[in-house]
């Protein structure tokens, strides 16, 4: 599968390395350029497969890209390559709609494995980065046990609710439609409905929340009173 990559980094050594190490593994670069605002033009005009993302630039930082794509609709898989293992860096990308957050010392056969799975449907982190998302991930649940804060979920139908469990444990569409017996469409116009209902611009922000308010615990007790 070709893979055709927009590449936003304000470091020129790394950006014209990073192309030639994709090159030679079948990977098209498309474009590169080391400015935010220069990136978020060209992300609507060349409509990438995946754009790979600095965290820290000058101006416009790699979050505030991330936001103003998804505020534009586009629905490319953004992965975030950076070298900040920044706890607040990770979840605020994944929130964003970051597919993936990746740390910039990792191996060019490696980046290009995950860049496939992400542009297959998959979320990917840093391995070095799963305790510190598993420590978020806690800590986000044992918040919510402090308090009633308003429930983002209540507008939800039990279907919905249903989907966004699956999709917070990395279903894709067509495992949650074999799942629950349902067409893949379906299961589209479901998520759709999720965002917008929960305000946010992407499936991984969707099931970020969910993961971080302890759905997939509330639905596996509501499944489990439900039982005679």
């Amino acid at each position: 599968m070709s893979l055709r990559v927009l590449l936003i980094d304000d470091h020129t050594l790394f950006r014209e390395g990073l192309e030639s190490l994709l090159a030679h593994r079948g990977i098209e670069m498309v474009a590169s350029v080391g400015s935010g605002e220069e990136g978020l033009a060209l992300a609507a005009e060349l409509e990438p497969d995946v754009i790979l993302l600095d965290m820290r630039m000058p101006g416009m930082g790699g979050l505030e890209v991330l936001r103003r794509i998804r505020q534009q609709g586009l629905e490319m898989a953004v992965v975030m390559l950076t070298t900040s293992t920044d706890e607040r860096d990770l979840i605020e990308s994944l929130r964003a709609g970051a597919q993936g957050y990746l740390l910039k010392d990792m191996e060019p056969d490696e980046l290009v494995v995950a860049l496939r799975d992400i542009v297959a449907g998959k979320t990917v982190v840093a391995p070095e980065l799963a305790p510190v998302l598993a420590r978020a991930v806690q800590g986000g649940e044992a918040a919510d046990g402090q308090g009633e804060p308003d429930d983002p979920f209540a507008r939800l139908t039990p279907r919905e609710t249903e989907i966004l469990s699956l999709l917070a444990e990395g279903q894709s569409n067509k495992a949650i439609a074999r799942n629950l017996g349902i067409s893949d469409g379906t299961v589209k116009l479901h998520v759709k409905a999720i965002l917008r209902k929960l305000g946010v611009h992407s499936r991984v922000e969707a099931a970020v929340m969910a993961v971080e308010m302890g759905l997939r615990q509330r639905g596996n007790a509501q499944q489990e009173n439900a039982k005679p």
